[in-house]
C-alpha cells in the first residue's frame, strides 16, 4: 500500500546561509557606484597631454574623440550617472593616449624625413665637388 514518506527536516544552518547569501546579493545590487573622480583626473591629464603633444595637428580625429568623450563624461558626472561617466572617461583616456602617440610618431617621422633630405643634399654636394 502507501509507504510512509517523510520529507527531510530543514537544516537551520543551511537556512541561515541562504538568507545571508540573499542579503549579500541584494545589497550588492543596491550599492551605488561611487563618483569616478580619480579616473576623471587621469583622463583629463591624458587629454591635456595629447593636446600638448600636437594631437590637434597630427591626430585630429582621435583628439576630437577624446575631447568629446571627456565632455560627455563631465555631463554624466553632473547627472550623477557615475557608471557612464567612468566608461566615457576610460574611453577618453584611451583615445587621448592614442592621439598623443600618433602625434609623437608623426613628429619623429617628420624629423627622420628632414634628416634624409639633409643627407641627400650633402651627397649631391659631395658628388658635385668630386667631379
Amino acid at each position: 500500500m502507501m509507504e510512509n514518506t517523510k520529507l527531510p527536516k530543514s537544516n537551520p544552518m543551511m537556512h541561515r546561509i541562504g538568507v545571508a547569501a540573499a542579503a549579500v546579493l541584494f545589497m550588492a545590487g543596491c550599492a551605488s557606484t561611487s563618483a569616478p573622480t580619480e579616473q576623471m583626473a587621469v583622463s583629463r591629464a591624458a587629454v591635456s597631454n595629447a593636446m600638448s603633444a600636437g594631437g590637434n595637428q597630427f591626430a585630429p580625429v582621435q583628439t576630437r574623440s577624446a575631447l568629446e568623450k571627456m565632455e560627455s563624461a563631465e555631463r554624466a558626472m553632473a547627472d550623477k550617472d557615475y557608471e557612464l561617466a567612468l566608461q566615457l572617461a576610460e574611453q577618453a583616456e584611451v583615445d587621448a593616449k592614442l592621439a598623443a602617440e600618433m602625434a609623437r610618431s608623426a613628429k619623429a617621422q617628420k624629423a627622420a624625413d628632414a634628416l634624409q633630405e639633409d643627407i641627400r643634399v650633402l651627397r649631391e654636394e659631395l658628388e658635385r665637388q668630386t667631379k
